[in-house]
Order: C-alpha cells, then structure tokens, then sequence
C-alpha cells in the first residue's frame, strides 16, 4: 500500500471517529535492507540495521509513519485519555512547595506556581519567615521549548552566585551558566555540552565540572573554570573505557571527591576544596572487584567498602593513611544485611541499609559508638537518606513512603530518637490511604528460591473473584532496586480494579549483593525467570486469571519485557515497554554505541564467546519468533542518551515482520525527548494516561 492511500486512510479513520475498525489498516512495514553480523562463525542478519541512521529522512518518515498508525490504533480511547489525564493532574498539588533544606546561612527549596509545567528555584535567608529570593523561574526561562530541563542550581559557598546546567534536547547534555544573586545578572560566559554534574571550590571563582565523550557519552573528563579565565584545565581524564566518573563535595566542604567506577570497581581522587589548582591524589588505587565510596568526618574518612564483605562494611581511616592498609573496620560485614550508603556529621552516623527487602536507617553516635535503629512498621515501605547539607547538625532527614503512604520528609533528632514529619506529599481529589491495601508475598521461583513481592490494591476488592486485572512491573538490573513507593497515578489503576505487583526479581539488590550477583551476566535468565514466576504465583493465589494480567518495565526493565515476550507471550493480555534496551547483543558488540563499555560487567563481554552465546540465548530482538504475540506497546525517544531509539523501532519492525497473532502492537516515538521523556510535571502525564488507556482498553473498562 502506497504512503498516499495510507496516509488517507488514517486521515479518514481519525475523522470518522472509527474504533476497533482501526485494526484493518495496514501497519507501516519497514523496508528490509539485510546487514551481516558475524562473530565466531554465527552470522546474524539484521533486515533493520539501517534505522541506526539517525539523520536518514527514511528513518524519520518510518517513526512518524509508526506514530500515525498508532493514533489511528488508539484512537478510540482518546476520551479515556483525556479523562486519565485530567484526574492524574487532578491529584497533584498544583502550587506545591519542597521543604526548604538549610545550607549555610540560606534556606533553599523549589516551588510550583499553579498552571505551570516548572519550578521556581528560590532561598530564604536566616529564616523560613523571611522574603523570598527567587534564584530561577524555570517557567520564564523555558518558554517556546519542547524540551527544557535545568537542575537545581549549585550554590557557591559565599553564596553570592549560582552555576546552573541546561538541557534542551533530552540527551544529557548541559550548558552551564553563571548568575549574580546580587545584581541577578547572568554571565556572558558559560560552558557548553557538559555533563551538568559540578561543584564549587572554596575560593568562590573556581568551578569543577564533568563532561562526557561526544559519540559513547561517557563521562571521562573533570575540568576546572576559573571565573573571568581564557582557557579551562583538565584536571583528570579517565582512559579506561569501562569507567567513568563523577564529582561531589564532602558535607565538611573540605574535600572535591572524583569518583571513578566501572560496575565492580572503584577508584577515588581528592582535591582540597581550599586548594583547586593542586593536582587530585589517589585515595586508595583500584583494583578488580573492590568497589569503595568516600565521605570525609572531619579528621577521618569513613570508606563504605567490600573487601572481603560482600553486603559492604564500614571501615575508617586517617587522612595520611588512606590505603587499603591503613582502613579499620567500624561496621563489620553482615550475611543479611546490605550497607548502600552513609551519611556523616560531626557526632553522628548513619547508615542506608536493606535487609529481607526493606530498607532501613541506623543511627551511630561518633564519640560512644552507641546506635539504634529508626522503626517503622508498615509490612512494605522504602526510606531513603534526604537533603542533608549540614555537617554540624543533631538532625538527620530521610523521605519515607510506602504504597499506601504518599512520599513524606521528616527531619530526626538522634540524639532525642524522635521524628518531625515535615511534609507529606498532599494527593487531592479524596485520597484515603486507609481505602487501600498493601501487602508483602513471597512466592518460591523454579530454582527453590524464595522471592518478596510486593502488592497494592484497594481494600473493597473482591479477591474471591479470582479474575481481577493485574499491572506487574519491575526493573531487576545494574543491582537497583524496585522499592514498594507511592504513586498518585497509579490510584488510576487501582480505583478501576486493578491490582498493582512488584516482585522484587533478581538483578536488584532488595536481597542484599547475592540478589544483584544471581541475576548479571551468566545468571541473567533468573531475571526472567522469577518474573514469569510471580506471574505465575499471582495465578496461583487466585488474585487473578489469564486474559487479566499486564506488565510493565522500562529501560532494562523493558529488556526484561522482551525477554519475557519471547519466553512465555501467553501469559500476558498487554505488554508495556518504554525505552527498552532490546537489541542487546549488537550493542554490546558496538564500542562505538553510547555506553557500551561500561556495561561489559553488567552484561559480560560478548568478545568473550561464553557471554556471546549466553546473550545471544535471552537477546528479545535476536529471539523474535514466529508465533503469537500479546498486545504491546514500545515508547522511546529520538534524543534517547541511554538506549538508542532505533532498538525499540528494530524490534518493532521485526515483531510486525513474524508474529503470527491479530494483536495490537505500536510503537511510538517522541521527536523531542530522550529517555526520561517530556521535562515538564503535566505534559510528562499525558505518556502515562496514553499507557494505562491501553492497557484498561484492554481489560474492557472505557472510562
């Protein structure tokens, strides 16, 4: 069919208002230009390699011919859209506030204006009562852009200027400029396509900053601008291409920490914050599978380790005396419980722990060395380490939220044990937490392993029924882990019906270092596999039946969709995959590929053959098959940083090319954002209402 009567075709079909007649227009059909692939004598042949061509007209017409069709085929639940997208704006305070943290003498806090898409970056001076200063309007400053994303603003310790970064395309490429609180001026000077990571020394005129490789994105240089200077001086570069780095500032504003990394290994440099011209010194030099992270304690450093400590420990060391020799342990490794990070003030410790799936914070007093945990008592939550730049503080704060308990800030005196809750995110339209039910499972995979799951839905469901709808999403990779959170907008979901699952899969780290290690490179099937399992254990319990269960992931999670799309497509009604990282071994063969060899630890080499062939056999694009697949639908951006647009458009094309079934299957493509999608709080909505109109489409529920 020609791109003419195609083209009114859709045209026709959008007018008429036609629904599931939709279904009989012909989907695009991407042209077969085949590339050979061939390594230790496997020849692959990718009929699709050629929309790797980023600036090819032809590829551009393909992904918004693929964007019309999917418009055509959704194009019916246009009022179930409309409707979504108004009740989930509906439940976001639209004139919100963030708790004002203090650094220095200076309150600081972002804002929301009612009607606007961006914050307002502002401070208070000696008190929460005083007049406010506004240090950005992002709203002003975003005006006529598609896409328009600035972090918050990086304060110079005199506090008289801001550096702030700016990204216009959604690739992760900042300009960073320069603004005079004092006279609101923003410099003439700045510093283009930088990674937006940065910090300040403390002669208030010298500014550290990261930028990345231009085609693999790695961040790979530390760079030093003098304000008023000619010429900015490399600090560092990072030659191995399996590393890269960042930088931050201790909470003492003693210290500018480079952090190298690959996935497995660290290695840190110091710069004294009093001294930025001075060349940066090795903390502890790397080496393979010692994985270390740095805070200074005002006369010792505390180093979150895993030397012979598989969940991490925490040693202590004196500054002169930094190498692996001269670290002492403080918190010994323990079998059951991962250490992820830790907080240092002068008097005090604390520490980010999970323990069977739950995280959990424990205090440490510096001088006695007495602690305590802080108790919560809800059977699945998450808390996390908040907005801490004091380092003279007796105050800790942490964010807690669960699946019934929306996102809330409370600041702790550890001294006292008790806890001010500062803010709890406001939900309107009626909001009950008690009209809700969250639960923890734990279901045994096929390898006798016993694996939590985590389960919302509202508490008038009628469980008996054995057929009620359920969402199941995950991520399971690079060791994060899927915490049972809060999300106003799922309460879409789940006051229609739904039951909303999270099994906390191997591939993350909710089970401690083990979990992570079970599920990367040569054991990445258990991925896979104790999804499929939680599917089938949700069965099994009779939360609900086949024809009524959907899943979700993106990113690596949608790498974990398509791998379970070709291992067990019948379980599923609808599949989501956003931003999915689906053609995974050519990329991985691709150094050239933005962020390739980083990932050699997470994946495995496949210049290595064991890891080709082990790839190779959970790949989603290379094991596309000729059989029946469930509705899907793939979302990705043009500008994606992290996984290329043309994996999703590949698998797409190749799975209209040999599916065998009539199901729905789109793909759609925004042109102006990358992999978190749309930078504004509202239009970032309209992806989800899209999302959940589907999948309840689906399920035959239209309003």
């Amino acid at each position: 069919m020609n791109d003419i009567i195609y083209g009114l075709l859709v045209f026709l079909l959008i007018i008429l208002g036609l629904s599931r007649l939709v279904l009989a227009v012909e989907p695009p059909k991407a042209k077969k230009i085949p590339h050979t692939l061939e390594k230790y004598g496997d020849v692959r042949v990718d009929d699709y390699y050629w929309l790797r061509r980023r600036k090819d007209p032809e590829v551009l017409k393909y992904l918004k011919a693929e964007n019309a069709y999917a418009d055509a085929v959704l194009k019916h639940t246009g009022r179930l859209q409309s409707g979504l997208f108004s009740e989930m704006k509906a439940r976001i305070k639209e004139d919100d506030s963030s708790v004002p943290f203090k650094y220095g003498d200076y309150y600081y806090y972002k804002r929301y204006e009612k009607g606007f898409e961006y914050p307002v970056y502002a401070r208070k001076k000696g008190s929460l009562t005083a007049d406010e200063e506004i240090l950005l309007n992002v709203n002003e400053m975003a005006k006529g852009q598609a896409f328009y994303q600035v972090k918050f603003p990086v304060i110079r310790p005199d506090h008289k200027m801001i550096a702030f970064a700016v990204d216009t395309k959604g690739r992760r490429f900042y300009n960073i400029y320069f603004k005079d609180l004092a006279t609101g001026r923003v410099y003439s000077e700045g510093l283009s396509d930088t990674a937006g990571n940065m910090e300040w020394a403390n002669d208030n005129k010298t500014l550290f900053y990261v930028k990345q490789d231009a085609e693999t994105l790695r961040w790979n240089r530390v760079f030093s601008h003098e304000l008023g200077g000619l010429k900015d001086h490399e600090v560092y570069f990072e030659a191995d291409e399996t590393f890269e780095l960042g930088i931050a500032k201790a909470t003492t504003g003693k210290y500018i920490f480079i952090r190298t990394g690959a996935t497995l290994s660290t290695e840190y440099r110091v710069i004294e914050a009093d001294k930025p011209s001075a060349e940066p010194w090795i903390f502890c030099p790397r080496r393979p599978k010692l994985e270390y992270d740095v805070e200074d304690g005002g006369g010792v450093f505390y180093i979150s380790n895993n030397d012979n400590a598989r969940n991490f420990k925490l040693s202590v060391c004196s500054p002169g005396q930094t190498g692996r020799a001269g670290w002492t342990d403080l918190v010994p490794h323990r079998e059951d419980t991962l250490l992820e990070g830790v907080d240092v003030f002068e008097n005090w410790l604390v520490l980010k722990e999970t323990r069977e799936a739950l995280s959990r914070l424990r205090v440490i007093n510096r001088k006695n060395r007495e602690e305590h945990l802080v108790a919560f008592d809800e059977p699945a939550y998450t808390v996390d380490l908040g907005e801490n730049f004091e380092y003279r503080t007796e105050t800790v704060r942490f964010n807690y939220e669960s699946m019934t308990t929306p996102e809330s800030v409370y600041d702790y005196d550890m001294a006292a044990q008790k806890r001010v809750l500062m803010k709890r995110q406001e939900v309107p339209g009626g909001f009950k937490p008690e009209n809700y039910v969250s639960k923890r499972e734990w279901f045994t995979a096929r390898d006798g392993e016993k694996v939590p799951l985590s389960i919302v839905y509202r508490k008038d469901l009628d469980l008996g029924a054995g057929n009620n709808p359920v969402l199941v999403y995950a991520y399971g990779s690079y060791g994060y882990s899927t915490d049972p959170d809060f999300s106003s907008l799922r309460l879409s979901l789940l006051d229609r019906g739904f039951i909303y699952a999270v099994p906390h899969i191997r591939g993350g780290s909710e089970m401690g270092r083990r979990w992570y290690e079970d599920g990367r490179q040569l054991k990445k099937m258990n991925t896979f596999y104790d999804f499929i399992d939680a599917t089938r254990y949700l069965v099994d319990r009779g939360f609900t039946s086949p024809g009524h269960i959907y899943a979700d992931g993106a990113s690596a999670g949608g790498l974990l969709m398509g791998a379970v799309l070709n291992m067990a497509p019948q379980l599923y009604n609808g599949v989501i995959a956003g931003v999915p990282f689906v053609d995974v071994l050519t990329t991985m063969l691709d150094p050239d590929i933005p962020l390739t060899t980083g990932e050699y630890d997470e994946w495995g080499n496949p210049n290595v053959k064991k890891y080709y062939d082990y790839i190779k056999s959970y790949s989603p694009y290379d094991n596309v098959e000729k059989k029946a697949y469930p509705n899907i639908m793939v979302t990705t951006g043009l500008n994606d940083s992290q996984v290329q647009y043309w994996e999703p458009a590949k698998w797409v094309a190749k799975l209209r090319d040999m599916k065998t079934d009539k199901n729905i299957l789109v793909l759609k493509t925004d042109m102006n954002v990358g992999h978190g999608g749309k930078s504004g709080r509202f239009e970032s909505l309209k992806l989800a209402a899209l999302e959940y109109a589907f999948i309840l489409d689906l399920e035959g529920i239209k309003k």
